[in-house]
């Protein structure tokens, strides 16, 4: 493992990942003015929790050691990518960027956001059922030869350092602002029993790169002569090590999000029969005996 100094001085400018922490930094500084100016107040700690754990943390994972050390080392790579995945967007999720814009924008521009937002690619990935097989899928590429293409070509990990975040967030971010309101309780059912599978799928790349008696991208030459650096196969161990706890752990808190959501849900479609007459709710129980028998 590196020192402790080395991993606290390792630094460099991403300039990819400078390009959009800086857009996302300025968008959400114009937010706020737009929003003040129409009488709406961001909490001061939602504001810190955006720019300083949020963009903070992109900032440490692409500029600091993983981001550094990300082509010489395998752990330090899946470190970044899985934590840009995973953890970035739900820190940025903190200051409520969605709820911000619809407080910034004319009428006009909620409209618009919110038929973004009702696209079917946007409700199909920030989807509980699809979003977990989404990091499978990236995370697979791990267990073949692309995995050193990643790492070290230049075009593919800038495009990885602004992609990964971006469709993290579009992951996270409907989900923890309830930007759908649609879904039923037993829609959030059947994403409790998905998500429960997925605890077992999603760690199968992480176990594979631990387990695996060779290296997988067939680089077997030991990137660096420092001495703290391991050899390839140990590489490839520590990065099934980071991958298979990272997912495992990403697991708690979008269980922990469902059962919030499923919980607000049934409590609407629990005020939603409330307010219905005696004459609605005889009609509704023929309605369902009829369509049982």
């Amino acid at each position: 493992m590196p020192p402790l100094d080395v991993v606290l001085t390792a630094w460099q400018i991403d300039w990819a990942a400078a390009a959009l922490i800086s857009a996302s930094a300025v968008l959400y500084a114009l937010g706020l003015k737009a929003a003040a100016a129409r009488g709406h107040r961001q909490p001061v700690w939602r504001t810190l929790a955006f720019y300083l754990l949020g963009l903070g943390f992109l900032t440490v994972l692409t500029c600091g050691f993983p981001g550094v050390y990300s082509a010489q080392l395998r752990w330090a790579f899946t470190l970044k990518i899985s934590l840009m995945l995973f953890v970035v967007p739900l820190l940025v999720g903190l200051g409520k960027p969605i709820a911000l814009a619809r407080a910034a924008l004319p009428p006009g521009g909620v409209n618009r956001l919110n038929n973004v937002l009702a696209h079917r690619a946007v409700r199909f990935v920030s989807n509980s059922m699809a979003a977990p097989l989404l990091g499978l899928a990236l995370f697979s590429t791990f267990l073949t030869p692309a995995f050193y293409t990643l790492r070290t070509a230049p075009l593919a990990e800038s495009l990885l350092t602004v992609g990964v975040p971006l469709l993290g967030m579009l992951m996270a971010l409907p989900i923890i602002e309830e930007a759908d309101f649609r879904r039923s309780s037993a829609f959030f059912i059947l994403e409790f029993v998905f998500v429960f599978i997925e605890l077992l799928v999603d760690a199968v790349p992480g176990i594979l790169l631990r387990l695996s008696g060779q290296v997988l991208d067939h680089v077997t030459t030991r990137q660096s002569s420092l001495g703290w650096f391991p050899d390839a196969l140990r590489d490839q161990q520590l990065a099934g090590d980071v991958l298979w706890f990272i997912c495992e752990i990403v697991d708690l808190p979008l269980i922990i999000l469902m059962f919030i959501r499923f919980s607000r849900s049934d409590k609407r479609e629990a005020r939603g029969f409330d307010d219905l007459t005696d004459a609605q709710l005889d009609e509704l129980n023929a309605e369902h005996l009829g369509r049982g028998r």
